[in-house]
């Protein structure tokens, strides 16, 4: 059994989003193409113990607590029900904001007790438990570049993927994906056709100009400030696509060079404090 294992899980960002009808389960049928970024995200860490235990840490562990219904223990009591382990998460994404911090958490929760505990589980088996965990799990178990269809949990590797800048925004305003849902009234269906892959960023941003998130307009409606978080974005120097990802509320924009990125984050670090924004790089397969 190892003594401590470390796992980054990076922020998962919906480059597009379209929602076709309610299912019979409840979900809704889903297309999208979702990225992640490899220098944004939470930290866990497992070390052996005989009880399960769930320590939350970091600039947003407020907004979390250690309960039994916590993604993370889930994982845990899912992937081995009567095995201990000491975990601390550091909390470093904002909760409830459409980057898939539950989930990336509740993955990474999956990878570093199988290797804590020395597991033999294969990777069907870690999906299963990722798909009943919830819809984006699956997605955030290998981090890569995908196509997700079903209601998420239907993958298909996204290659080639350019390699892009982007700044995440999040004004701070939790939005619950359940009421986005139920106030969703327009959506595109998913009837969209998915190419093979992209060869370069060109090719990335004139496919996603005919595609947009179905969730926006919903979120919009319960948080405005979303709005505000957009055309701060759109206006920023370099620039090409901005876009809010998942259920919100946090948006992003793709930018055409680092230093235009890293510029942004700046700016918007300087006229609104209360947001957090962090710049990075989507990571290819």
């Amino acid at each position: 059994m190892a003594n401590s294992i470390r796992v980054f899980a990076p922020a998962k960002i919906n480059l597009f989003l379209h929602a076709g009808e309610k299912r019979s389960d409840g979900y809704h049928t889903l297309q999208s193409l979702a990225v992640f970024v490899h220098n944004v995200g939470d930290e866990l860490v497992f070390r052996p113990a005989s009880t399960l235990e769930l320590v939350i840490t970091g600039p947003h562990s407020s907004q979390l607590s250690a309960d039994n219904d916590n993604l993370v223990l889930r994982a845990a009591r899912a992937l081995h029900a009567d095995r201990g382990a000491e975990i601390v998460l550091t909390k470093n994404l904002p909760v409830a904001s459409g980057i898939g911090g539950g989930s990336a958490d509740a993955a990474a929760a999956l990878r570093g007790l199988t290797h804590l505990w020395n597991l033999d589980t294969d990777d069907a088996r870690l999906l299963d438990i990722a798909a009943m965990l919830g819809s984006d799990v699956p997605v955030c178990m290998k981090s890569e570049p995908a196509w997700m269809e079903g209601r998420g949990e239907i993958l298909t590797p996204a290659t080639p993927m350019p390699d892009m800048p982007i700044v995440l925004v999040n004004p701070r305003v939790e939005v619950q994906t359940g009421k986005v849902f139920a106030a969703l009234t327009k959506r595109h269906g998913a009837v969209t056709t998915l190419p093979s892959g992209f060869s370069d960023a060109d090719m990335l941003l004139a496919y996603l100009s005919q595609t947009g998130n179905d969730l926006e307009a919903p979120a919009r409606m319960i948080a405005p400030v979303i709005g505000d978080v957009l055309g701060a974005l759109s206006g920023m120097p370099g620039a090409c696509l901005a876009r809010m990802s998942g259920s919100g509320a946090t948006c992003f924009a793709l930018f055409d060079n680092n230093e235009h990125a890293r510029d942004a984050m700046r700016a918007l670090r300087e006229t609104h404090p209360g947001w957090w924004v962090e710049a990075g790089e989507t990571t290819p397969q």
